[in-house]
Parts: structure tokens; C-alpha cells; sequence
């Protein structure tokens, strides 16, 4: 079957003009329009359970015999999985993500042995520049306006005639581009450390100012950089934003003074320079300026907004905001106007739609709170950044599959686009997220493009990787974005790796 074939994964298909009663779309998610049904679960093996006093009877037979009932059959046995290669770990491992990290910080562990070594010239009149131009490539990876710009010239410059090999390969460094800003955060620290380590060396050339804000930016930007370990991003999320933030900050303004200090204070004369020319065309002074603009950017666009909280259960919190969002956005909500920023993804029926939702569900002491004390409005930046789900824009076709809370990351894609394929998989679904979610996906998502499997109602979970086969063959896929959590991302990632599916998972920053 063709990819531009109208496909339907029913049993039967409506007549056309009939329409679709309330009754009849709670059916839909029962697996009644849908196949799936008979696709394999993955659910506890029946077990036999034997009665006693059964056993203790005797079967009589016409002769006059007695024998003893059958012993139960045994337990079915769950065919055991097949195991992923080696190879096929290894390249989900040493991702993009992992390559951009490799190269960057080589490439400049390189370039401060070989300035450590005298052989090049421009490190070592130009150590500043070396510092900031890596720590403005972090800030930039992380920035929202030149991610979303970045988004925009691949998907508006890519769509109409790349192949998808090449739209495979743009959307991977789309997603991992936090390797380049780990990699060069990491490298500026390590030139600041050089830089600081150069001054002090020459300490009896250097005025006591620039060698007391040099030191102060290196302790700054080391407790930044240290404070984004992912061990200590993902137990201990107050301290990394605490410190990762704040004690960025005054890296930033440590930074300047360092630099405008240090390039005011000439070491050969010993004496400040008078005029500004010298300043004003230093690479560092320009670095710093775009450094501390693109930090700001996002700051400038924060807002307290009203909000409306629905609990259709206590697991789930449905925040509900003015303004509609394109698909593939995420945002940032929190309480205080600087403190515990928490990223949810966007659900919006369009631009033009007067309102976007956001699922929180209930993990940590800010979304409990939502639930305990639903807030009446909270802080967020208008703008909001991309995630991977926003390059889908890029494809002709696709399927987005996700788990519980996931819904929240995936489903403006399959509303606002025909050729995207929504697969959720969740334990009660309609009551655990309530009428609004379920509203938003029947009244905007045909049936032969979604499969809702409820694993309380069916018993148990798919076979998510023989469900995306089978899905991808019918519905003539391109490529497959996944959110779940740890454990089914990986299941997934790993079988459509070996089954050819071009896949994006989520991902963790390293």
C-alpha cells in the first residue's frame, strides 16, 4: 500500500455521513474501531490455581474404577525477548549527542595543550576570546529564540525536496545539540582555568584587581558547570537550578569585569589605558555583549499569567492557558518569578485557537502542589522553546508514540497535522486524564489515525515494537518520535534500531 493511500487500521469503516455518538467514541477507546485488539499483550501468564477439595474427590468411572482428576495444566510461558547486539547499544549510546560532546571537548583540550606548548600564537594573545567564545556557544545551544530559528530554516529549508536520510540527519542534531553546549561549557571553564593559571604565573606583571576577578569568574563558572552533572541535575533539580542559574549570573557580570579590566590594564607599560578604542575592538568585549543578550532574551518574555487548573484525578493536573501554540512546543511554568522552572509540553489545536493546555503529572512537590493548591496564576516566558516533536513539520508522514503523561509532548502534532499517527499507551486513560484530553483527541483525530490502547482495559501493555512495525508498513512512516519513560524509550528505541524504523526517543541530557 502506498504511503498516499488512505489507510484504516478498523475493522470496518463508518458510512459515510454517519456520525460518531458520545457512547460510541468511549467504544473507540475500548479497541472497538481498532485492530489492535488483536495485536499480542504483554500481561502477566494466567496461572492454575488448583482447589483443594477437588483434589480430595475421586472420579468414578463405569467400571467401577476410581482415579484421581487431571493435575491442572501448567502456566503459559512468556516468550522470552530477544536481546538487543552490542552493536546496536553501542550506537544508541554514542549518540549525536555524545559525538558533539567528543569533538568539542578534544577539539579543545587539543588547543590548550598546544597553547600550554607555545605552538599557537593567537591562544596565547587571545585567551578571553577563547573562554567567551565558548561559553556564548553554550549559552546559544540553550537559547530559545536561536533553537526555534534554527528549527525554522531546517523545516521551511528541508521539507519540499530533501530526502529523508538527510531530514534524519538534521533532526538528530536538532535534538542533541546539548552536546555542543555541555562540550563547550565545559572547554570555556577549562580555558578559564589556563587563562587564570597564565595570569598568576605573572602575577608581578598583572594588577591585584584583574587577578581577583579572574579568580572569581573561576570559581563562578566551575560551580555552574559542576552544578549541571546529570547526577546531581536529576536528584537534586532545586540545587542544579539554584546554582546553575544563579551562580551563572554572576559569572556573567565577573566575566565582564575580568575582561574590561583586564584589557584596560596594559602589562607592558603596568599602567590603565585612558582610551576606549583598545576595548571597543577586543573580540572578548563583543563576546560577552551577545553572551549576556542572548541570556536575557528569554527573561525579557517572562509573564504571570492567569491560569485554569482541571484534576480529573489526583495523578494528573491540566493546566489550561489564553493563546494558541503551533505543535512541538514546550514551556516553562513555575510559581516565583526566578525559581523551580518546570518544562511541560504544549497541547494546542493551533494558532488560532484561543487556548494550550499543559498535563503535569504528579511526581515531585511541584506538581503534587498543583494538585493540593491549584494556583490561580503562575509565571512562564511567552517564549517557548522546541522540542524534537516540532521537527514532524519536516516529514511528509510519521507516527508519534508515547505513554501516560507523554500524551502532553505529543499530541498537538497528530491535531494539528493529517499525515501523523498518534499510538497512546496508558493504564485509564479517560478517567485518569478526564473529558478535556479526551475531547481534544476525538474531536480532532479521526479514528483510522489513532490507536488509544488502555492497558486496564486490554490486560496488559502492547507489544510496542511489533505495534509500530505494523503501523509503519500500513500507514507508509517516515520516521517515529517516542516519549515514554526510561525503560519503555529504551525498549523501543532498541527494536526499531534493529528493525530499520528511523526513531527519536526521549532524551535525558547526559
Amino acid at each position: 500500500m502506498s504511503a498516499d493511500a488512505k489507510w484504516s487500521h478498523h475493522e470496518q469503516a463508518l458510512p459515510e455521513g454517519t456520525t460518531v455518538s458520545s457512547m460510541a467514541l468511549d467504544d473507540a477507546e475500548k479497541g472497538i474501531y481498532d485492530n489492535s485488539a488483536a495485536l499480542p499483550v504483554i500481561a502477566s501468564p494466567p496461572v492454575a490455581y488448583i482447589d483443594e477439595k477437588k483434589v480430595l474427590e475421586t472420579v468414578s468411572t463405569t467400571d467401577g474404577t476410581v482415579t484421581p482428576p487431571s493435575p491442572p495444566p501448567a502456566p503459559a510461558k512468556k516468550p522470552a525477548k530477544p536481546k538487543p547486539s552490542r552493536w546496536i547499544l553501542f550506537q544508541l549510546w554514542f549518540n549525536t549527542y555524545r559525538k558533539f560532546f567528543t569533538f568539542v571537548t578534544v577539539l579543545n583540550l587539543v588547543g590548550i595543550a598546544l597553547a600550554a606548548a607555545d605552538k599557537w600564537d593567537y591562544a596565547r594573545d587571545h585567551l578571553g576570546a577563547l573562554v567567551l567564545g565558548n561559553l556564548l556557544m553554550a549559552v546559544l545551544m540553550r537559547n530559545e529564540l536561536f533553537l526555534r530559528f534554527l528549527y525554522l530554516i531546517s523545516i521551511y529549508g528541508l521539507r519540499s525536496w530533501a530526502p529523508v536520510c538527510i531530514k534524519i540527519g538534521v533532526t538528530s542534531i536538532l535534538q542533541h545539540v546539548g552536546g555542543i553546549h555541555s562540550g563547550c561549557a565545559l572547554s570555556g571553564a577549562a580555558w578559564l582555568i589556563y587563562k587564570i593559571v597564565d595570569i598568576i604565573r605573572y602575577r608581578a606583571m598583572q594588577h591585584s584587581s584583574v587577578i581577583a576577578s579572574g579568580i572569581i569568574t573561576n570559581v563562578a563558572v566551575i560551580i555552574s558547570v559542576l552544578s549541571a552533572v546529570p547526577w546531581i541535575r536529576n536528584n537534586y533539580h532545586n540545587t542544579f537550578e539554584r546554582h546553575h542559574r544563579f551562580i551563572g549570573w554572576l559569572g556573567i557580570a565577573a566575566t565582564w569585569v575580568f575582561v574590561v579590566l583586564g584589557d584596560l590594564y596594559d602589562i607592558k607599560t603596568g599602567e590603565w589605558r585612558s582610551d576606549s578604542h583598545s576595548l571597543l575592538s577586543a573580540q572578548e568585549l563583543w563576546f560577552a555583549v551577545f553572551m549576556t543578550i542572548f541570556v536575557l532574551i528569554p527573561w525579557v518574555t517572562l509573564r504571570e499569567v492567569p491560569v485554569e487548573v482541571e484534576i480529573p484525578s489526583p495523578k494528573v493536573a491540566i493546566l489550561k492557558f489564553q493563546r494558541g501554540m503551533q505543535q512541538g512546543l514546550l514551556g516553562r511554568i513555575s510559581r516565583t518569578s526566578i525559581m523551580e522552572y518546570h518544562a511541560f509540553g504544549i497541547i494546542s489545536e493551533g494558532r488560532k485557537s484561543g487556548c494550550h493546555y499543559m498535563i503535569c503529572g504528579v511526581q515531585g512537590d511541584f506538581t503534587k502542589d498543583l494538585v493540593a493548591d491549584p494556583p490561580k496564576t503562575v509565571w512562564t516566558r511567552e517564549l517557548k522553546f522546541a522540542g524534537v516533536g516540532h521537527a514532524s513539520a519536516m516529514f511528509k508522514r510519521g507516527i508519534r508514540i508515547c505513554t501516560g503523561t507523554g500524551i502532553g509532548a505529543a499530541l498537538s502534532t497528530c491535531i494539528q497535522s493529517p499525515d501523523w499517527f498518534l499510538i497512546w499507551i496508558g493504564s485509564d486513560q479517560e478517567k485518569t486524564f478526564g473529558p478535556t484530553i479526551t475531547g481534544l483527541i476525538y474531536n480532532n483525530i479521526p479514528p483510522e489515525r489513532m490507536i488509544l490502547w488502555d492497558s486496564k482495559k486490554r490486560g496488559g501493555r502492547p507489544d510496542s515494537v511489533k505495534l509500530l512495525k505494523e503501523v509503519w508498513d500500513s500507514f507508509g512512516a517516515e520516521v517515529i518520535f517516542i516519549t515514554s519513560n526510561m525503560q519503555g524509550n529504551d525498549e523501543m528505541m532498541q527494536g526499531c534500531r534493529a528493525a530499520g524504523l528511523h526513531a527519536f526517543g526521549t532524551l535525558w541530557d547526559f
